[in-house]
């Protein structure tokens, strides 16, 4: 079977058979038929791209497709829709701030088995189909894991046939397109929306009401009850969105909804005629401002209110969109946590707490305890991070001037909630303190992850490991007041996407192998195992990885100029560059290299091709020194002939979905290298793993349950684990001892420090030097030694080829555990409780 077919059902799905199983008279709008997907798409062309053929362009055809398999999902999005207002049953809201979907085209062509349909119609029109697909803009709407994450769990929510909404922000620019000018990152606007988006419907009459500033006003109403009514300065209405998101295999289409932010007047005609021309766009520009861009810069004040504003706006919309389609059914609001159970991704939702308290209270004039009662019910909590700077909170102030109302019912939840602190533990004062809502001190501030625990009914971390340190530091108190609250639920990636859609080569195999279930069950993979003693398997598995490596090479090339070998072993490390995901350690494992192979010029060592890829936040220093480094390392290196026959060093820019497809599939070596302890969970370690790549890690996120399901002997394990971390932080840190300790560190760091990486210049790499041997918050020099002695097993592991070959065949086996289907089936059954739902056409 070639490598790109996919799954068939069972209807003829030919263009010779069109004619004879009576197709003319299929839809054009629902046929799943090359013929009719013809058809579909030259409509479209006319009608809805107004292009003719003898001038379309290859994105005109992509705008033609995108629409013609939209059509087709629009039938299963209809009968989803109406098949869960039809039944009442409970439905998943997962809030997050950000969704990174990836293009959108293949996805979906593989998720409606027509990926082989699609590729015949399109070359009866004299077009690739892989070509068309490159044509789509990415929607830059995430950072990085997180909103990677959210995608994939709502992929499985569909596949599972789970009733499910994702709520988000349509950003009108996402993370910034990333180049690289003389080895710097520089930024670009991500102009996503440049040419119209054909997966989105905008529906403006699903519009609301969201307030800023102002003041609050208490008031007593016709029963004689205290009220509240907020007097807001400034109001912005919130536009749906929708996407739909096809289940796999099934009818299933659940909806994405994205808010974009406009003005409720966009143009004031009075302060026009009175030629105050900038004032009557004025509520336009402002307004529109909230989702104009993901993460502004949260430095100077007006970006953390920006911010927040952002985050506020989207919750707001999406709780009085639930109220909205319970409404809708007649259901009262008593019942709302029966109806919808809410995930808040991470802390960016968490203001949500308080603001179901408002609409409850408020606008729906239910008393305190009953609101309380349906708020906890509802809301569930993923934490997804140890760093203290990444556990969000705002200065007072700033929070009343934005949201007084809210900041009023924080701090009644927080009188509340400390009461029954202190009757759980009396005369503890110093636990009340460390538990408030509100941080004390002279700069008082809201601790939204604090909001986020006490408004929900189940927390939870990313990774066994991950939920274990939560409950013995970050969240400690409150796991001791409420234990029962608390859960694991390991994170997943959807299969496929990175695996069915990603290295089509390796799909073939496994069709042929394991037959054309798997990709719903990824437990099946299991049955490779008897296959990795298989000689001739073995063969096929090789070949697989060294066409993935090939495409990975010819793109490198083409995007860089640095032309890779692809019998070499890949080593590959792509992720957000942060100092705790140590990059720079694995600099220093590459310059050890270089040394070594400079001085002992016979050195024998397996030829070794080193690749990153990864954006740095704008705003972080170090981070964008760091790829700074290793660009000027790749320079020097491939340039030198004394080594770049046995090595070669490139960054691929601009790291995102679409390029990920290339590169996890190609991966000989993962490099999972974090700090123990400060990982969460990592998702890219787990895509990595589904292509057949063996991992070198440390015990940190994932890392350890992946070596537990692979095998000890089947995972690359060095560096100190999280208890060791802690322990040596505690007793005194000295990472100058570590460098007068190892004279190879010594001398690799002096080389970097000469300016031998940078034409001399001995200043661009100081700061990264002496933040090594002066502080070393993330411990990379107390791990060097152990990351070169692994690396150096690493070599030798990879000059048995037969073996190796087996350990990959192995890591996809036992990776159906990293499946976000499993994953997300936990939330659903254990924290949400929602059932599935066949949806017929």
């Amino acid at each position: 079977m070639n490598g790109r077919t996919l799954p068939k059902q069972a209807q003829a799905k030919t263009v010779e058979s069109a004619v004879a199983t009576g197709l003319i008279g299929a839809d054009v709008r629902t046929g799943m038929q090359a013929a009719v997907l013809k058809q579909a798409v030259m409509d479209h062309l006319h009608y809805s791209v107004g292009r003719l053929a003898a001038v379309a362009t290859a994105h005109d055809y992509y705008r033609a497709l995108a629409l013609a398999v939209r059509d087709r999902m629009q039938q299963r999005w209809m009968s989803t829709t109406q098949t869960y207002f039809d039944l009442s049953r409970k439905v998943a809201c997962y809030l997050s701030a950000e969704f990174l979907m990836g293009p959108h085209l293949g996805n979906n062509l593989v998720n409606l088995d027509i990926e082989q349909e699609a590729r015949t119609a399109l070359a009866e029109l004299g077009q690739d189909l892989d070509n068309i697909m490159a044509c789509e803009e990415e929607p830059g709407l995430g950072n990085g894991g997180l909103g990677r994450l959210a995608a994939c769990y709502l992929d499985s929510l569909a596949t599972l046939q789970r009733p499910a909404i994702g709520y988000g922000i349509r950003y009108e620019f996402g993370i910034f397109d990333q180049e690289i000018q003389d080895g710097w990152q520089t930024e670009i606007t991500d102009k996503w929306l440049r040419y119209g988006n054909p997966w989105e419907i905008a529906k403006p009459e699903i519009a609301y009401y969201v307030n800023w500033g102002g003041h609050t006003e208490h008031y007593r109403d016709e029963a004689g009850s205290d009220r509240v009514r907020w007097v807001p300065y400034r109001v912005v209405r919130g536009t749906a969105y929708d996407t739909p998101i096809q289940g796999y295999g099934v009818n299933t289409c659940n909806t994405l909804r994205l808010w974009s932010a406009e003005a409720v007047e966009s143009f004031n005609f009075q302060a026009f005629n009175t030629g105050d021309y900038y004032q009557a766009v004025n509520d336009k520009v402002v307004s529109e401002t909230v989702t104009k861009v993901l993460y502004p810069n949260d430095e100077p004040e007006i970006g953390k209110r920006l911010r927040l504003g952002q985050q506020y706006f989207f919750v707001s919309c999406s709780l009085q969109d639930m109220l909205h389609l319970l409404d809708l059914t007649g259901v009262p609001v008593e019942h709302f946590a029966q109806r919808f159970a809410v995930q808040l991704n991470d802390t960016h939702p968490s203001i949500g707490v308080a603001e179901l308290m408002r609409l409850l209270v408020d606008e729906r004039r239910l008393d305190w305890e009953t609101a309380w009662v349906i708020t906890v019910q509802t809301f569930g909590y993923t934490n997804h991070t140890l760093l203290p700077e990444a556990l969000e909170t705002w200065p007072l102030p700033m929070f009343q001037a934005l949201l007084p109302r809210h900041l009023e019912i924080i701090h009644e939840i927080n009188r509340r909630f400390l009461d029954e602190v202190r009757a759980r533990f009396p005369g503890d004062e110093a636990r009340v303190a460390r538990m408030s809502l509100i941080g004390e001190g002279d700069d008082k501030r809201v601790r939204m992850a604090h909001l986020a625990t006490v408004g929900s009914h189940a927390i939870n971390g990313v990774a066994a490991l991950h939920s274990d340190l939560l409950k013995a530091s970050v969240l400690k108190d409150f796991y001791e007041l409420w234990p029962e609250r608390f859960s694991n639920k390991t994170n997943g990636v959807t299969p496929r996407r990175f695996l069915v859609l990603a290295n089509p080569e390796l799909r073939g195999l496994l069709n042929d192998t394991l037959g054309e279930q798997w990709p719903a069950d990824l437990g099946q993979l299991r049955q490779l195992e008897a296959k990795a003693d298989d000689a001739a398997f073995r063969r096929k598995w090789r070949a697989v990885k060294e066409a993935n490596k090939k495409r990975l090479a010819d793109y490198i090339h083409a995007r860089t100029g640095i032309e890779l070998d692809p019998s070499w072993l890949f080593d590959i490390q792509v992720k957000r560059i942060h100092e705790y995901k140590r990059q720079h350690l694995n600099v220093l494992h590459i310059v050890t290299l270089y040394r070594r192979l400079k001085a002992h010029p016979g050195l024998a060592i397996p030829p070794r091709a080193f690749i990153f890829g990864g954006k740095a936040a704008p705003g972080y220093f170090m981070a964008k020194r760091i790829i700074k480094l290793i660009n000027a390392v790749a320079e020097t290196v491939n340039a030198d002939a004394d080594v770049n026959t046995r090595m070669k060093v490139a960054f691929v820019p601009n790291f995102n979905v679409q390029n990920a497809h290339l590169i996890y599939p190609a991966a000989d070596l993962s490099e999972q290298i974090s700090t123990a302890g400060k990982e969460a969970s990592g998702t890219g370690n787990m895509k990595f793993m589904l292509n057949g790549a063996l991992t070198i890690g440390t015990l940190d996120g994932a890392n350890v349950e992946m070596r537990e399901e692979v095998g000890a002997e089947n995972f690359f394990l060095f560096g100190l684990t999280a208890e060791e971390v802690e322990r040596i932080k505690r007793e005194g840190y000295r990472p100058a001892d570590c460098v007068a300790g190892n004279a190879e560190l010594r001398m690799t760091l002096e080389l970097i420090s000469s300016g031998h990486f940078s034409r001399g210049d001995t200043e661009v790499f100081r700061s990264v030097v002496d933040n090594l041997t002066q502080s070393d918050p993330f411990l990379v020099l107390a791990d060097y030694a152990a990351y070169i002695a692994c690396q150096e097993q690493v070599s030798a592991a990879w000059q048995d080829k037969e073996n190796w070959t087996r350990m990959s065949i192995l890591n996809t086996a036992r990776s159906g555990k990293f499946s976000s289907d499993r994953a997300i089936g936990e939330y659903c059954d254990e924290i949400w409780n929602v059932q599935p739902v066949t949806v017929k056409l």
